[in-house]
């Protein structure tokens, strides 16, 4: 007898013993991993109509990963446009996907850069270049490392500041020099739109001003931990927050059972598109807010992500539909 591909069908995929999700033709993908998989559905599960398919997950399982909307890479006082996409990401975070999360009990895990002088020691110099390196004249270079020692001036990777001439590297780099000096060194003063002057800090260290989360960003994790469900700030030292399964946000996740993932920030072809081809390695679900994700590359690089994180490492969709599909679910 000839199948009829358009009866209703189920599925497990994965290790029904170990892990998996439940697909059904109709409803689309489980992420809860009920036990047994013929369970009645979980309790307080939430179904998000992403871009691909229905997607159900648990909200005690998941987490809204925010990555980097801190004031190094969002505040005008640093130069970044008063329309930047990434205010814009912020803008709807704040209107829809915050709300949403905390409503249902999603726990906010805020995943920044916040090196330590440890980190500046162990960095790999494609980190370094990333950010910014100065140079020095070429007879001063050789004075300083053809001593028997061979230190150089180290892991903080700036010439000596006996150096008259050193100079900021801006070749292939594609930033702006005045912003990107190099990892943990002094970005100077900045003035704030009330007119105040205060020192940015050392560039991506942690406790620093140019660290903080954007201002109202910083209200919102505040408020939260005045409440019975705070937010988490969690460090980063790499593009992505994943790169090892010990890191802070790795410990973090597997210590509060946490299986679903969020993800929203900037930039999203770099720290977010990082940290999520991470999480999809290590097993986690991964689901991106198109629209809680910005970044400064060409726009290809924003519609790459979104295709690949749709079509691959997950499911995608946007802030709005995510705190309207939230209230749908809740209300049932």
């Amino acid at each position: 007898m000839e199948h009829d591909t358009k009866t209703h069908q189920k599925a497990i995929i994965g290790n029904v013993n170990e892990d998996f999700w439940l697909y059904d033709s109709q409803t689309g993908f489980d992420l809860t991993r009920p036990s047994p998989p013929t369970a009645a559905p979980t309790a307080g599960a939430i179904t998000l109509q992403t871009t691909t398919s229905p997607v159900t997950i648990d909200p005690a399982k998941s987490a809204l990963v925010i990555i980097d909307m801190q004031n190094f890479f969002l505040s005008t006082a640093l130069g970044r446009p008063p329309d930047s996409k990434g205010l814009k990401a912020q803008e709807q975070l704040l209107k829809h996907a915050i709300p949403a999360a905390r409503k249902t009990g999603i726990k906010i895990a805020w995943l920044n850069w916040g090196l330590s002088d440890e980190d500046l020691e162990s960095f790999p110099p494609a980190v370094f270049r990333a950010f910014g390196f100065s140079t020095m004249p070429a007879d001063e270079f050789n004075d300083v490392y053809s001593s028997p020692a061979g230190a150089g001036p180290g892991a903080g990777q700036k010439p000596p500041s006996s150096s008259s001439a050193s100079v900021l590297c801006e070749e292939n780099l594609g930033k702006d020099s005045r912003t990107y000096k190099g990892l943990g060194q002094p970005l100077g003063d900045v003035t704030l739109s009330d007119g105040r002057k205060i020192p940015a800090g050392r560039m991506l260290m942690r406790d620093q001003w140019n660290t903080d989360l954007s201002p109202p960003l910083q209200e919102s994790y505040e408020a939260s931990l005045r409440t019975a469900n705070p937010d988490v700030w969690l460090h980063k030292n790499r593009i992505t927050g994943l790169y090892l399964p010990a890191s802070s946000a790795g410990v973090w996740f597997r210590d509060h059972g946490i299986k679903t993932l969020i993800f929203a920030g900037v930039n999203t072809d770099q720290c977010v598109n990082g940290t999520m081809t991470d999480a999809f390695a290590h097993g986690y679900d991964c689901i991106m807010l198109r629209d809680g994700c910005a970044t400064t590359s060409p726009d290809g690089a924003q519609s790459s992500v979104e295709y690949n994180i749709a079509r691959m490492m997950g499911f995608a969709v946007d802030c709005e539909g995510f705190g309207r599909d939230v209230e749908a679910s809740l209300a049932k």
